[in-house]
């Protein structure tokens, strides 16, 4: 057996409790290393029954192997004979197992460099198998990390606790400084899996951490009663968000704002002064559309597709509402078709009263143009008849003269044949 001491157990306890690995963890290690170490001194790395076993009470570890009791050993790093079995265990009988100590002399080196390796192989895989494990389960929600540095792709490396996660360059949020040191929410967005440590990535951009920071600060949305149907977001700018509610007597708008606007202003001061619209949400589209292009006033919307393939409405507003209704370079109506689901065409009072004269005068001018092309139809129908009767009357002309020309030349051969006649006779 090695003397191992208690400096061991001490390590592995610090181990559990700096990194969370389990003391078992690089018990077991020891163990296997030291397995491994052995096959590799005794040259012989398919050996069979070969096992390291700990006593954690005197603290030593040694490498033993199970040999078979029998009357005649064939193999001796399989089988022991009754007689040899007796001595190191008076109550063994044929057929049973034994285990027999076979820690080489000065094995301790040798055991030492093996067990390096591979522990420190063991303890990088438990880690990173921990973190996968850890963060796979926070995957989709709100955590807390600290800034720790910009890489070289501009990339914000954030430390969540036991491990870096990587904020790219697009899920930050536009214009804002991070700086290392300062404390912030992120939304877990995926995790890979590397031969390393699990990579994570987090977002401040993504329009779910919205709804996280809803559910944190709004009790209604936590508990079901207030739920959030739709979120249309441009990280840093301006978030649209359709609420409704379950209980009837539970304002949805109401519940998110808070008393006195506590609750929106928490989450607009966590998302950098972000500017929220919260709108309620309804099955008639009209009503939901309405909502969505708030605060700009609405006179009517027209519903122009409706199915699976387009949704479509024209809305009109009060002239002096356009822009409101369009927003600073289309954000107000891009938010709106985004968090509804239609296509809106917008227009003024103005605007569409235009696009109305302009098709009362289309529809004026159609009949005349249908008329006209049928006169120019009529008219062409009239000279296709004048140009019919003209080619028969020149057909007719042309039967008429060769049926004279054949009448003269057939009078001539009649004049011709009694001339004949009339001489023959003669003669």
């Amino acid at each position: 057996m090695i003397k191992i001491g208690t400096a061991l157990f001490e390590a592995a306890e610090q181990l559990e409790r700096e990194k969370g690995i389990s003391k078992d963890v690089l018990v077991s290690s020891l163990c296997d290393a030291l397995v491994a170490g052995y096959k590799k001194h005794i040259k012989d790395k398919d050996a069979e029954n070969v096992e390291a076993i700990l006593d954690e009470t005197a603290g030593e570890i040694g490498v033993f192997r199970t040999k078979l009791v029998v009357n005649e050993v064939e193999n001796p790093d399989l089988e022991i004979s009754l007689e040899d079995a007796k001595e190191i265990d008076e109550d063994v009988e044929l057929d049973d197992e034994v285990k027999i100590e076979v820690t080489p002399e000065n094995f301790g080196r040798i055991a030492a460099q093996s067990a390096k390796q591979v522990i420190t192989q063991r303890i990088r895989e438990a880690e990173r198998k921990m973190v996968l494990d850890e963060f796979m389960s926070k995957k989709g929600t709100l955590i807390t990390g600290i800034v720790q540095r910009r890489d070289e792709r501009n990339n914000v490396i954030v430390n969540i606790g036991k491990t870096d996660a990587v904020m790219p360059s697009r899920e930050q949020l536009p214009g804002e400084y991070y700086k290392p040191g300062n404390r912030i929410r992120v939304f877990v967005l995926n995790v890979k899996e590397t031969t390393r440590l699990p990579q994570v990535i987090v977002s401040q951009a993504h329009s779910e951490i919205v709804r996280e920071l809803f559910e944190l600060e709004v009790p209604e949305i936590e508990d079901g009663i207030v739920e959030i149907k739709s979120i249309a977001r441009e990280a840093g700018y301006r978030t649209k968000l359709a609420v409704w509610s379950n209980d009837p007597s539970v304002d949805s708008v109401g519940a998110c704002i808070g008393p006195r606007g506590s609750r929106i202003q928490t989450i607009v001061g966590e998302l950098k002064n972000e500017k929220i619209d919260i709108v309620r949400f309804s099955p008639d589209p009209v009503e939901y559309i309405v909502n969505a292009l708030s605060p700009a006033r609405i006179v009517s919307v027209d519903i122009l597709a409706d199915d699976d393939t387009r949704k479509e409405a024209f809305v009109i507003v009060p002239d002096d509402q356009l822009s409101l209704a369009i927003g600073r370079e289309g954000q107000n109506v891009r938010l709106a078709h985004r968090l509804t689901g239609w296509k809106i065409d917008i227009k003024s009072e103005s605007q569409a009263a235009q696009m109305e004269k302009q098709a009362q005068r289309e529809a004026v001018a159609a009949p005349v143009e249908e008329s006209a092309v049928e006169e120019t139809q009529a008219s062409d129908e009239d000279v296709n008849d004048e140009i019919h009767q003209e080619i028969e009357e020149e057909f007719k002309e042309m039967v008429q003269e060769d049926s004279s020309e054949t009448d003269d030349a057939a009078g001539e051969e009649t004049e011709e044949f009694s001339e004949e006649a009339a001489e023959e006779t003669q003669e």
